[in-house]
């Protein structure tokens, strides 16, 4: 069973930025591509960015060029970091394997751009 705990998140100004961080466990971590996806009122949990187990990325296109998404084996952590923040980024930010495995969502992490 994986377990992923996602931190991080908070309540920014436009143009501001965040570091998003998640822990897995229960996993062998560095062989699974994780992903980072977003949940907001309007719209179905959607991908964000993710990234394989040999290091290679990919976005959304909303936020290529503003999100950069990394990882560190060592500490079975996958980061996100957001720059350029606007308020289309708000929304309930989480981690899971890409694809994304049913069961293994975390609780997110709240992130809150203001305009």
């Amino acid at each position: 069973q994986v377990q992923l705990v996602e931190s991080g998140g908070g309540l920014v100004q436009a143009g501001g930025s965040l570091r998003l961080s998640c822990t897995a466990s229960g996993t062998a971590f560095s062989i699974n591509a994780m992903g980072w996806y977003r949940q907001t009122p309007e719209k179905q949990r959607e991908l964000v960015a993710f990234i394989t187990s040999g290091g290679s990325t990919n976005y959304a296109t909303s936020v290529k060029g503003r999100f950069t998404i990394s990882r560190d084996n060592a500490k079975n952590t996958v980061y996100l970091q957001m720059n350029s923040l606007k308020p289309e980024d708000t929304g309930v930010y989480y981690c899971n394997l890409y694809p994304s495995r049913p069961g293994s969502w975390g609780q997110g992490t709240q992130v809150t751009v203001s305009s």
